[in-house]
């Protein structure tokens, strides 16, 4: 006796999607809605510098001005934010463009003229790097320790090379290009630089695998490490690309003052990582952008050059720089706590 069949089973109900927005699309929201809050910061600036020194503040001069002492501490802030993003620290960046800087105006590095010094200070730079991340990666020191040490040898070192002296250039090459002569359309060759540093710096970031991973070791190393990233070589290459960042920010410290100084560099390492963290990266790593950095050594720069303009004190120049950082902090607490 056959059975009856059965009456067919209701389909499944499609699934909905789910509310409300992905987290990717939420990450890329804030990351827009700070770099947005960072231009508003900086057109307030701008604004308050124009009403209250309005004669030299928005002249031309003053611009190129702003832009060319940004250039230094920019490039610097570059290396900075990705170390940082990757969980780790910096703080020998100042002593290791002022190391730079002597060496590649000794009078025996000026004898092979404006490619020696560019070759040297670059060289400099990155074999300090190199040995940051050897410490570091394959020595397992803490990174804030490994690189306060490299910061006191390199403060020796260059004063040991310098006896305290100025060592002034005089390589025509390399003098003119702080001339207004060498400006490109109105922009001084410096700004070039950083400009070109902070494109290349975007591209390995947001467009490279070596940009994947250095936020994949600034999120959880071992969780990276379980999905095959080299993490000790990946943070020796970072320390590297920092110390490359060193050497051409000494080069371009070099053109600006005409001469190399053991004082060079001095506090870059706190102006570069305020920078970046004023730019929204994460100082326990995993998140950071190029552009926020770039923005927030912006934002320092004009503050510095409003306050000279209205002739207020650097002490007055330093509680303002320390209340920024502790407001910056305190926005990203509140930021990376909001779902």
């Amino acid at each position: 006796m056959t059975q009856p069949a059965s009456p067919p089973r209701p389909a499944a109900p499609k699934a909905q999607p789910a509310d409300g927005p992905s987290p990717l699309r939420t990450l890329v929201a804030r990351a827009d809605l700070r770099t947005l809050s960072l231009l508003g910061v900086l057109a307030v600036l701008v604004l308050i510098g124009g009403i209250t020194q309005p004669d030299s503040f928005l002249d031309t001069d003053n611009v190129q001005l702003i832009l060319t002492q940004a250039s230094v501490i920019g490039v610097v802030t570059v290396g900075m934010t990705f170390v940082i993003i990757s969980g780790g620290i910096d703080l020998s960046v100042g002593a290791i463009v002022a190391l730079a800087s002597v060496w590649a105006t000794t009078v025996a590095t000026q004898e092979y003229g404006f490619a020696g010094i560019l070759f040297t200070a670059v060289i400099v730079g990155m074999a300090c790097g190199l040995v940051n991340g050897v410490l570091i990666a394959y020595g397992r020191m803490v990174p804030f320790i490994a690189t306060l040490a490299m910061l006191a040898s390199g403060r020796g070192l260059a004063l040991q090379i310098t006896d305290g002296k100025t060592q002034m250039v005089t390589v025509d090459g390399v003098l003119k290009l702080g001339e207004r002569d060498s400006y490109v359309l109105g922009i001084p060759p410096l700004v070039l630089v950083f400009a070109a540093v902070t494109v290349v710096g975007w591209l390995l970031l947001n467009r490279t695998t070596f940009g994947r991973r250095s936020v994949a070791v600034g999120g959880n190393a071992e969780a990276a490490r379980l999905a095959g990233i080299d993490v000790r070589r990946q943070r020796l290459y970072l320390y590297l690309l920092s110390g490359l960042c060193c050497g051409i920010a000494a080069f371009l410290l070099i053109i600006l003052s005409g001469s190399g100084q053991n004082t060079n560099g001095n506090l870059y390492e706190l102006d570069a990582i305020a920078a970046a963290i004023i730019g929204g990266t994460l100082l326990s790593g995993g998140r950071g952008t190029i552009t926020g950095s770039v923005l927030g050594v912006l934002i320092f720069m004009t503050i510095q050059n409003i306050f000279a303009l209205n002739n207020l004190e650097t002490a007055t120049q330093q509680i303002a720089k320390g209340a920024i950082i502790v407001a910056a902090v305190l926005v990203q607490r509140r930021t990376a706590s909001t779902p």
